[in-house]
């Protein structure tokens, strides 16, 4: 590609960390171009760069962190060399960002409505009623139901869905040249993110606009890319077509990736128990939230009439969308939150009945391991401490808890020596055994796993899935694992539950589940796994080699 034909390109770009980061460079000489209606997608693990080269871009570097040569061109600019000012014209209205996490990055105190409004009082001459229209005109655009309601919605009464879509009405808001989508699909269910790539392409084309997507899923790339660059440690090591990279990687850290995305056939069966150590059994949970004197009440129910078993020493997964009932029933399982009604057996004991001082001395018994480890780690607290916490409140000597944190640590796949850090001290995958030792620090006989690897990359999430079933086995470990990822409960789970709407519409072993969906829903979330084709034929060139 000519320099001319590129609305963006980065020449020899660097990036400079601050003196006591662990390499001197986060970007070291990247060079790249993107054209005007082409999807670029740059893929690699956290810490690859590609964040970074997004925010470098955009000049919205952390302080202390600056760029040491090279040229971002924008159409043919340099904005490396452009002032405060110029940049806050081309933010927005030349090249526009969509966040991964639009909670965060949506003002939490303003109505959607009044958030994409400001972009045109900013930059528009535009009247209140031409930017009420604008507005409504973008929410019908990226496909929100009742875009009047919508606009005078706040971040929080809208789904993650919904949210991401407000994000990206947004960002097109100005008619961009260049859109800058960062992990945008990663949080999201199957169903939510095949509807996000779908709309991003075909916003995509009707307004010609070039996109990077930045991603560490190459089953996202197979679905959305024309052209792919690899990231690893601040360097690219490979680009080209995206049919090219996928089919016939040369980089051996690209055939990495790919083969890190776990296949969508289950393995070979296990022979399973014909012991239940967890019976559910007519679990319901309904959330109710007052209005003034029962006006304006909200009534929904969460999990309806929920009835499962896990045998001894299996793994049971729970798949569905975000609003079906997963989260609900794990938090029932562990008490957290008290059902409404039916029975949760475990070990001969109802859970759902035991009053609650009697939980909190049974606890031991049954623990969970977080979707989120770094919001569910004290940040003021060191590693070993957080995992010595729970032996500690159950009258282990603190020394001896300690000692034994340290153990966990080891059993993790953590050097014990790093027990003594804080929680930001680790990266994502390892704050995730944090807390994953924190759970084994009781010996419970019921691990509940909350969509444990949904925020990792696919390399770390293989080897956190690894490490699960490698402890299943060493500690007869029985897991009930919560996800929206069928790939991830395809290779871990013995047996597969199907929720929709608090309701449990397929279950089964989980070859048979996923060889041969009997339920539209479950039938409709295979299909809807990004990159599914490209998946099924390279488990089938696998197959065939082997």
């Amino acid at each position: 590609m000519s320099d001319k034909d590129a609305i963006l390109s980065l020449d020899s770009l660097s990036v400079r960390l601050p003196g006591g980061a662990d390499r001197s460079h986060a970007l070291s000489e990247v060079s790249l171009d993107i054209a005007s209606n082409e999807i670029l997608c740059v893929v690699g693990e956290s810490g690859s760069g590609k964040s970074m080269m997004a925010n470098a871009v955009m000049r919205l570097l952390p302080n202390e962190v600056t760029i040491d040569g090279g040229k971002v061109l924008f159409e043919s600019r340099d904005l490396c060399a452009a002032s405060i000012s110029e940049m806050r014209e081309v933010r927005g209205a030349g090249i526009a960002m969509i966040f991964q996490e639009p909670m965060t990055a949506l003002n939490p105190l303003r109505t959607i409505g009044d958030q994409i409004a400001e972009m045109f009082s900013i930059h528009t001459d535009l009247s209140k009623s031409e930017i009420a229209e604008k507005v409504l005109a973008l929410l019908a655009d990226v496909h929100i139901p009742d875009p009047k309601v919508a606009a005078k919605a706040y971040p929080h009464e809208l789904s993650g869905g919904q949210r991401q879509r407000a994000m990206i009405a947004m960002a097109l808001a100005l008619d961009p040249k260049l859109l800058i989508a960062d992990e945008p699909t990663t949080a999201l269910d199957v169903t939510t993110q095949a509807q996000i790539l779908k709309l991003i392409r075909e916003l995509q084309q009707r307004r010609r606009t070039a996109v990077m997507f930045i991603t560490h899923d190459f089953g996202v790339v197979a679905e959305i890319a024309d052209r792919v660059v690899v990231m690893q440690h601040g360097v690219i090591v490979e680009q080209g077509k995206a049919a090219d990279v996928l089919n016939r990687p040369q980089h051996a850290y690209t055939r990495q990736l790919i083969a890190a995305v776990p296949p969508l056939k289950a393995p070979p069966p296990r022979t399973l128990s014909a012991e239940n150590i967890l019976t559910i059994a007519d679990v319901s949970k309904t959330y109710r939230t007052g209005g003034f004197l029962g006006r304006g009440a909200r009534v929904t129910p969460a999990v309806r009439n929920v009835s499962l078993s896990l045998p001894r020493g299996a793994t049971l997964g729970i798949v569905g969308e975000s609003g079906s009932g997963k989260s609900t029933l794990a938090r029932c399982l562990v008490r957290l939150i008290d059902p409404d009604a039916g029975s949760i057996v475990l070990e001969g004991r109802d859970w759902a009945k035991m009053p609650r001082e009697k939980v909190r001395q049974e606890t031991r018994h049954i623990q969970m391991v977080f979707q989120d480890p770094f919001a569910s780690l004290n940040p003021r607290r060191k590693a070993a401490e957080l995992v010595a916490q729970g032996p500690i409140v159950h009258g282990t000597p603190r020394a001896t808890a300690i000692a034994d944190a340290k153990e966990l640590f080891a059993l993790v796949g953590l050097d014990p020596s790093s027990a003594d850090r804080y929680p930001h001290e680790f990266s994502g995958g390892q704050r995730q055994r944090i807390g994953l030792a924190r759970a084994l620090a009781l010996k419970p006989a019921v691990l509940v796993a909350d969509e444990p690897v949904s925020a990792l990359d696919v390399s770390v999430q293989a080897q956190v899935l690894k490490l699960l079933a490698e402890l299943r086995q060493r500690l007869g470990l029985s897991i009930v694992f919560i996800t929206h990822d069928l790939r991830v409960a395809a290779q871990i789970c013995d047996l597969v539950a199907v929720m929709k709407d608090g309701e449990v519409v397929e279950h089964g072993l989980s070859g048979e589940v996923f060889g041969n969906p009997q339920h539209a829903y479950t039938r409709a979330l295979l299909a809807s796994i990004p990159g599914g084709d490209f998946t099924r034929q390279r488990d089938a060139t696998e197959s065939a080699e082997a």
